[in-house]
């Protein structure tokens, strides 16, 4: 019994040993990283503006390469291209504004044109109801139809009208494209000439074809016209009287 009770007592002061152990390792943790940081913050301060140059420099140059023409790395690349190159980029990029001009006026130009056919075979259509219908109108009614029909001309002269301002900006815009494409053959921007000339082509092709559209309107149009002069000639020359009178020449004879 009493060698149990000691053996006890030496367990506990085992125990008691290791815990004092493991604090006093904590500490010496504790003292060493205090210690780094100590230093760290004790370098001297030739090195610090040394580390603060070298990253001030690489922000600099980061700076100078995206931000002007006037930064040193930049002048740098453009004093190493020659100047067949630096011509040749120009043209590209004049090619490239010639097309987005070519592009905006030959969609312009095909909208004008199919709003103009548009009014045109409304037009043909009120004209064709008129002619149809014209011994059954009474005079108010006429003269409704009447208004209708001179109100939807006026809209076929306006969409005229803008069809021709368009068409001046779209012919302006295909001689700067053609002119483009020839310098950007000259100076050797092979690509681009070829992609100006091919739009080109797409655009004459496209206006060419909205073209046709309206001159068959314009020509069912004065179809419709001729049509409706003879019908009114008869008809003013039935109102007038003009059967009794031929019916009266044919009794004579």
């Amino acid at each position: 019994m009493h060698s149990l009770c000691y053996w006890g007592a030496d367990f506990l002061l085992l125990l008691t040993n290791m815990a004092a152990l493991r604090r006093s390792i904590a500490c010496l943790n504790f003292f060493r990283s205090t210690a780094e940081s100590v230093l760290n913050s004790r370098k001297p301060l030739r090195q610090r503006l040394v580390r603060c140059r070298a990253v001030t420099r690489t922000s600099l140059v980061s700076l100078s390469v995206g931000s002007g023409l006037s930064a040193v790395p930049f002048m740098q690349q453009v004093e190493n291209l020659s100047h067949e190159s630096l011509i040749r980029s120009a043209s590209s990029m004049v090619t490239d504004s010639a097309n987005t001009y070519l592009s905006q006026t030959t969609q312009a130009l095909v909208d004008s044109i199919t709003q103009y056919a548009k009014a045109l075979h409304t037009l043909i259509s009120l004209q064709r109801r008129y002619l149809a219908s014209l011994e059954k109108l009474s005079t108010a009614e006429e003269d409704a139809i009447w208004q209708v029909i001179i109100a939807q001309r006026v809209e076929v002269g306006d969409r005229l009208d803008e069809c021709n301002r368009f068409e001046s900006n779209w012919i302006n815009a295909v001689n700067l494209c053609e002119m483009a494409a020839e310098a950007a053959y000259n100076t050797g921007a092979e690509h681009a000439s070829v992609t100006a000339k091919t739009n080109l082509q797409v655009a004459k092709v496209q206006v060419e074809e909205v073209r046709q559209i309206s001159v068959d309107a314009e020509r069912k149009l004065t179809e419709t016209q001729a049509e409706e002069i003879q019908r009114m000639a008869e008809y003013a020359f039935i109102e007038s009287g003009g059967d009794d009178v031929h019916e009266a020449y044919l009794r004579e004879d």
